[in-house]
């Protein structure tokens, strides 16, 4: 009997206990619903067009101003289909192991994140889509080329990487992101029994234990022929998108809702400089093209024209502007604009200075060579220049090659078409030099009067007159004698007075008195 009464006692202490737990919690409940929800403030960056590095320098400008600001949600406005593996790998990095760390990162796309797009926006802690976006198709290509066999597998395996690493720091479907890379990858939805929410899987690491998936009714979501590519609805059903939205007032409603704040104000906006779009615009390979071309062109004209003008200051700008624009953008370093500089030296020391085309020529050739190799691949300045995979890898290279190869492209024809066409016009005729003798004397030879016979004894010291623009190559005459002769150091006129200062055999130099 004293049992039961023991017994009795402690039930009704044991009853207690839980009325007493239950109350407290309905109360600490109720206090965290009457919470206000804590202020903050947004800020919206947007990220379109190309990505580049150009495009990363100036995220990481306009972030950083945002966070000194006040901002506590980065909402970064995602439009591109695409651009350079490293500069994407760089921004989705910078959101993860940096910015992410002092505030929380939103991609909110606008319209497609495609290609490095996507590998940027799973960078962010929270992806919001506006309805009927895209988002995927990341495997890597190289522009008027085929990766195949090791070096497929090369570019995927770093590019997988950055998407796991992307998945582990925001709780990305894994599988799913790797199908976006690389196209052998089949994957299956499975429910999980005690949540109810879909899990996902590789073929190789679907579970067998039916207690807690239903393996029977797995789903097929990427089949082993296709890249990943989602829209927003399919983004959200498969755990890639938080939700997708209308507007950004209903992406920033989302966040207010589920975390417990409110934005204190309108959203800050942050929009790249002139100064950033320019130098991402001159980086083009279109723009690399028409650069190259003037420059090329100016340096044609230049040579054949009388003076030091305009051709050749148009030269000198568009080199320091291809150049400039590479080194602003961390394309080159300050090893490779010298060693470029000092190529273009050489060849002038070997055009104006040095008789002849010898070891100063070849050496400024290969100097400029070397140069442009290393501002078309980017690389770390105490490393020797070559494409690597983590720094954009050849498809970087062959994108600047291309621009400069149209360049060239284009230098030719308009070199055709100036040599063909100026000396005809009245008033451009003094912007190239006209040849000695006309098409039609070249028809009909017999009208070029040849010299006589003569014995030619030409001595150092011994003075003359030009004949033609020495350029700095062109004829001279001595006495009754008329030869080929070089100017040292200077371009000369019709009818300059000029010294011998070096006769060998046939070679004979001469500069003006």
């Amino acid at each position: 009997m004293e049992n039961l009464q023991n017994k009795s006692g402690l039930n009704v202490i044991a009853l207690l206990a839980v009325f007493l737990a239950g109350g407290l919690t309905c109360i600490q409940l109720s206090f965290a619903a009457d919470e206000p929800a804590e202020e903050k403030i947004a800020a919206i960056i947007s990220c379109k067009g190309l990505i580049d590095d150009g495009l990363f320098q100036s995220i990481k400008r306009r972030s950083q101003r945002a966070l000194d600001e006040g901002a506590s949600h980065l909402i970064y406005e995602i439009g591109t289909y695409g651009g350079l593996l490293k500069s994407g790998d760089d921004i989705s990095k910078y959101f993860i192991l940096d910015i992410g760390k002092k505030a929380h990162t939103v991609a909110y796309i606008t319209t497609e994140a495609i290609s490095a797009g996507a590998m940027i926006s799973v960078g962010c802690k929270d992806i919001i889509m506006l309805e009927n976006t895209t988002i995927g198709d990341c495997a890597p290509i190289i522009l008027g080329g085929k990766l195949e066999g090791v070096e497929r597998e090369k570019s995927e395996s770093f590019t997988r990487a950055a998407f796991m690493r992307a998945a582990e720091a925001n709780n990305y479907p894994a599988p799913l992101l790797k199908a976006m890379v690389t196209q052998q990858i089949e994957v299956f939805a499975v429910v999980n029994n005690d949540t109810g929410q879909k899990e996902f899987f590789e073929t190789k690491d679907i579970p067998t234990d039916d207690k807690i998936y239903d393996i029977e009714n797995k789903k097929l979501v990427v089949k082993d022929d296709e890249l990943l590519t989602l829209t927003a609805s399919q983004a959200l059903e498969y755990g890639i998108a938080r939700t997708t939205v209308e507007n950004l007032e209903g992406a920033l409603a989302f966040l207010e809702q589920r975390d417990n704040i409110k934005f204190a104000s309108a959203p800050l906006e942050f929009e790249p400089l002139w100064s950033e779009q320019m130098v991402r615009w001159l980086n083009s390979p279109a723009v690399v093209a028409v650069l190259a071309a003037l420059a090329m062109l100016g340096v044609y004209v230049e040579l054949n024209t009388p003076g030091l003008g305009l051709p050749g200051l148009l030269a000198v700008v568009c080199l320091v502007i291809l150049v400039g624009s590479k080194y602003l953008i961390g394309m080159a370093n300050w090893v490779e604009v010298a060693i470029f500089c000092l190529g273009i030296i050489l060849l002038m020391i070997e055009l104006f200075v040095i008789p002849g085309f010898g070891i100063a020529g070849f050496a400024g050739i290969a100097c400029v060579l070397v140069g442009i190799f290393g501002m078309l691949i980017k690389n770390p300045p105490d490393s020797i220049p070559w494409p690597k995979p983590e720094y954009g890898g050849w498809d970087l290279f062959i994108e600047g090659l291309l621009g400069i190869t149209f360049g060239l492209i284009g230098f030719t024809v308009l070199a055709v078409l100036f040599a063909r066409f100026l000396p005809k016009m009245a008033f451009l005729s003094g912007l190239i030099l006209k040849p000695i003798y006309t098409a039609e004397d070249i028809k009909h030879p017999a009208s070029i009067t040849a010299p006589p016979e003569t014995k030619i004894n030409l001595t150092v010291g011994q003075t003359g007159n030009v004949i033609t623009p020495l350029r700095p190559t062109g004829t001279a005459k001595f006495d009754d004698a008329i030869v080929d002769v070089v100017a040292r150091a200077q371009f000369l006129e019709t009818g300059d007075n000029i010294e011998i200062v070096e006769a060998h055999g046939n070679r004979i130099v001469v500069k003006k008195i």
